[in-house]
């Protein structure tokens, strides 16, 4: 099972987990969204088998990768940590459209009042070879349509993947 850390909470309506499991994924959720430079333009993830934990997602600063894989080490009930996060590469042209994205998706007077003023951001936007991927969980089918067609019309991006979850729909959290 793999989990998003910034939509984990929203999986146990859809998933039976043991108590020990969910304990453990509170945990790790709490630590990876406390990291202090987590943000919008990040994509942090999880999957726990037995006592490994293994990080999976994409991050723009190389210092979160190996923060992510130092907080969650000290986990009690973890004993080793498999560290999958990519660290996108540098580029200009791709923060251009991270910020091109996030105006146009938080410049949204509707999904500026549901999403822009939550500590942990609710669509994250991952910018790779100017390729845009959204994330995250959103109320409704509406806020995704809106936060996609918003992406679209950022000027340069190539392609955009809209993996935005909608809460409380069937389809199981987690990436990918």
């Amino acid at each position: 099972m793999i989990v998003s850390a910034a939509t984990a909470q929203h999986q146990y309506p859809y998933t039976a987990v043991k108590a020990d499991e969910s304990r453990l994924i509170r945990e790790v959720r709490h630590e990876l969204v406390m990291l202090p430079y987590y943000g919008v333009f990040d994509d942090l993830g999880f999957t726990a088998q037995g006592e490994t934990l293994t990080l999976v997602g994409e991050v723009v600063r190389p210092t979160l990768k190996s923060d992510a894989e130092n907080v969650v080490k000290r986990i009690e009930g973890v004993s080793q940590v498999v560290n999958k996060i990519e660290v996108l590469p540098v580029s200009p042209n791709d923060d251009r459209i991270r910020l091109a994205a996030y105006r146009a998706i938080y410049g949204d007077s509707v999904l500026s009042t549901r999403y822009g003023y939550r500590a942990v951001p609710a669509i994250h936007i991952i910018v790779k070879n100017g390729n845009i991927r959204l994330e995250g969980v959103v109320a409704n089918e509406g806020d995704k349509n809106i936060a996609g067609i918003r992406a679209k019309g950022v000027h340069g991006a190539f392609a955009v993947d809209n993996q935005l979850r909608v809460e409380g729909t069937d389809s199981a959290p987690g990436k990918k």
